[in-house]
């Protein structure tokens, strides 16, 4: 099985960025080329401010281009009760909003650009795995409905044929959920953003950020660099750039696999009305079949001491029983990315010093929930009162016991895949 995402097979073409030569100033300097700090480069832009956008990697690198690219159009807050808990009346409303038209969001974002991403809004099943899990989540689905959401609820017999799975005996179905090419997503996002007048650097870690004069300045590659405003985007791969919002979100590894172009045999009782899907467990399956015939299946890893990703046995072991029809020499690629919870699973906006905002923890829902993130970190750099935003302005708070639960994972996560194997029967 060869280490390297499936996406890289199959995105559009990207040139490398550019590289800064020489000083730079501009209105507003974003940090991370993924999805939240494209769309909000690309909004500043339109808006007529001068946009640099810096990524220790490249466009796409970290959890956007890695991601499973589901368009899962709502956030993992399980009742609407917990939301308004989290966020109090007034966000509550503005979040349920925003969440619930996410996917239809991002599908309107691609066709106004014409992004080519292989964009499906096909409708995505949650698959209950066991009869206490359906009573949780079709309750919490009835009262999303009242909301807006429009879930429907689907038996054995229409689950099986919808999905290909022998597994599950009920569901839920969201029409507005679907898939993107993610990679392809966020590299149309950045052609887009170029065309808009956005300077998109690669291979430009920033470094030394710090606030002077009514400025912020930051070192990139020896270069400096001066900004009215920055915007800071990079999620689960945050580092020591401003102090102490790394530990205000806990990083998480999905891990994924990918088949190369199935049989007609294997590929066709999976998925074929073209549904995504994920299930209920504690540590949630994913998966996606893909316009070239190839099936991507997804899960959660973890990190090891050494920058290795562990848990794609485990996919490998779960992949059969999911979908039968699948050969299991069939997998072909192995990847991983990171993405960032946040204590109460409501994305977080920032504001810890004048002239800064930072978006992030989509506790898996960001690719479509860090687009909506991007879009209101634009407004609120172009000025609009921050109470007018659809995100509360969170405090940067530490995670308790940050690292001791990332590389405590593997050891934790083995328990409760031996609860969900139980469970499952």
């Amino acid at each position: 099985m060869e280490d390297k995402p499936f996406w890289q097979v199959t995105a559009p073409h990207r040139d490398p960025g550019r590289t800064l030569d020489a000083e730079l100033t501009c209105d507003v300097a974003v940090i991370g080329a993924g999805f939240t700090g494209l769309r909000a480069a690309l909004a500043l832009a339109e808006a007529g401010s001068s946009v640099a956008v810096f990524d220790a990697e490249d466009v796409g690198f970290g959890a956007s281009g890695r991601s499973g690219g589901q368009v899962n159009p709502m956030l993992t807050v399980k009742r609407p009760g917990d939301l308004r808990k989290a966020v109090g009346d007034t966000y509550f409303e503005r979040m349920a909003e925003v969440s619930l038209g996410s996917a239809d969001a991002l599908f309107a974002l691609v066709k106004k650009y014409g992004i080519d991403c292989e964009a499906r809004q096909k409708g995505w099943i949650r698959a209950d795995h066991n009869p206490k899990a359906k009573a949780v989540s079709r309750a919490a689905a009835e009262d999303w409905n009242r909301f807006g959401a429009g879930f429907e609820f689907i038996e054995r017999a229409e689950i099986e044929r919808l999905t290909g799975s022998p597994t599950y005996d009920s569901g839920t179905v969201s029409a507005k959920g679907g898939a993107v090419q993610p990679l392809g997503l966020v590299r149309g996002l950045a052609k887009v953003a170029e065309a808009a007048g956005v300077k998109i650097y690669a291979k430009a870690r920033a470094e030394n950020l710090e606030r002077v004069d009514q400025r912020w300045r930051m070192s990139v590659g020896g270069k400096s660099v001066r900004a009215d405003r920055v915007i800071l985007t990079t999620n689960g791969y945050t580092d020591g750039l401003f102090k102490g919002l790394r530990r205000a979100v806990l990083p998480l590894s999905p891990v994924q696999i990918a088949t190369g172009p199935l049989s007609e045999e294997e590929l066709a009782p999976v998925l074929p009305e073209g549904h995504t899907i994920s299930d209920t467990r504690r540590l949630t399956m994913y998966s996606r079949r893909e316009p070239n015939g190839s099936v991507i299946f997804g899960g959660i890893g973890y990190q090891r001491l050494v920058e290795r990703l562990g848990g794609f046995q485990w996919l490998l072991r779960d992949a059969p029983r999911v979908f039968p029809s699948i050969k299991p020499e069939s997998w072909r690629y192995r990847w991983g990315g990171r993405i960032a919870l946040t204590h109460d699973s409501t994305p977080h906006l920032h504001e810890p010093a004048p002239g800064l905002v930072a978006g992030m923890g989509y506790n898996g829902r960001g690719v479509a929930m860090s687009l909506v993130m991007g879009k209101v970190l634009a407004e609120a750099t172009l000025g609009a009162e921050i109470e007018s935003l659809p995100f509360p302005v969170s405090p940067v708070e530490p995670i308790a016991f940050q690292r001791t639960q990332v590389f405590g994972a593997g050891v934790a996560m083995h328990a409760l895949r031996m609860r969900d194997r139980m469970e499952l029967g």
